[in-house]
């Protein structure tokens, strides 16, 4: 496993590291059957898991349209006042698919643990979630080479009473802990001798559990729990820190996904996502600026190293 870097840029000065949103050593979506194949863009349905070449760029170019899932979780992926797909992983595709030749980007919102079904079942062309990389997700989709790289924080009462830092610290105070539904801080506070994760929706429903006394702190990304707590005089955002898993970093990683059966339309996306990172790195950090990200969550792990 590299180590996580910044990427390269003429004023870049050295490795950066980042924060955390779902697992990279454990914690993949369920799998459960989500509805029957259809075609699009190939003359045939490929096997489950088979990875082939595919034909479904040259259909969306043809349509000028790409139906991307998301799983309206700000700042990673949401609908706008607009109606409109915004969110750090959205922005990137609307550059990357007008590169490709296609200009138009239609959002699909669906639960987050939906996200690998409704691929597979083609509800949409490709996630755009900022969905964490990891092993056992590669068994299922492909994967586009990170486009960040992310810590772990807690939400906390206001002023941080239990002085809760990490997972190891809820665990030896016996504090009560939630998380998000698929996230995976659930599986770091597994791996850290956490039995009994409570798991809410979402970010907010987890501000609201803290602040009523519910839990003693809700795990996120550092990304995800400084949006949550910004407008709100009840709770605290604990200062992000690296999770680990068996002694070792889990780098909380996310990319995009794609139908193993699209292989080259991974691969052409990729080949425009690395010229951003390596040749347009400012116009990169201009892109996903607007939603928090910046210089130290960027990466240049490879989808390859983290699929293990």
């Amino acid at each position: 496993m590299a180590r996580p870097h910044a990427y390269r840029s003429g004023t870049d000065n050295g490795p950066h590291r980042g924060l955390s949103r779902r697992s990279l050593l454990a914690g993949a979506v369920s799998l459960s059957t989500a509805g029957s194949l259809g075609v699009v863009g190939c003359s045939r349905v490929p096997d489950d898991g088979k990875v082939l070449g595919g034909s479904l760029l040259d259909t969306l170019r043809d349509q000028g349209s790409v139906k991307i899932g998301i799983a309206s979780e700000p700042p990673f992926g949401y609908v706008g006042d607009d109606g409109q797909a915004t969110g750090e992983s959205p922005a990137i595709a609307k550059v990357i698919f007008k590169k490709l030749g296609i200009d138009e980007v239609k959002p699909v919102p669906v639960d987050f643990g939906a996200l690998i079904p409704g691929l597979k079942a083609r509800q949409f062309d490709v996630v755009s979630a900022g969905m964490y990389i990891n092993p056992l997700r590669c068994e299922q989709v492909l994967f586009a080479d990170p486009d960040y790289l992310m810590l772990d924080a807690f939400i906390v009462k206001k002023g941080n009473p239990h002085g809760i830092r990490t997972y190891a610290d809820v665990r030896k105070k016996g504090l009560k802990l939630a998380s998000g539904k698929a996230y995976a801080q659930i599986d770091y506070a597994k791996a850290a001798g956490i039995d009994d994760v409570l798991i809410l929706p979402d970010q907010v429903a987890g501000l609201d559990a803290v602040a009523q006394g519910r839990v003693d702190a809700f795990a996120g990304t550092r990304i995800t729990v400084k949006a949550a707590v910004a407008d709100s005089g009840r709770v605290s955002a604990t200062e992000p820190f690296q999770p680990m898993v068996d002694g070792k970093p889990a780098y909380g990683a996310g990319g995009f996904a794609f139908r193993q059966s699209e292989k080259n339309f991974r691969d052409a996306f990729n080949k425009e996502l690395l010229k951003l990172k390596e040749n347009e790195y400012e116009q990169l950090l201009r892109i996903v600026g607007p939603f928090g990200f910046a210089r130290a969550d960027m990466t240049d792990l490879t989808a390859k190293e983290l699929c293990g």
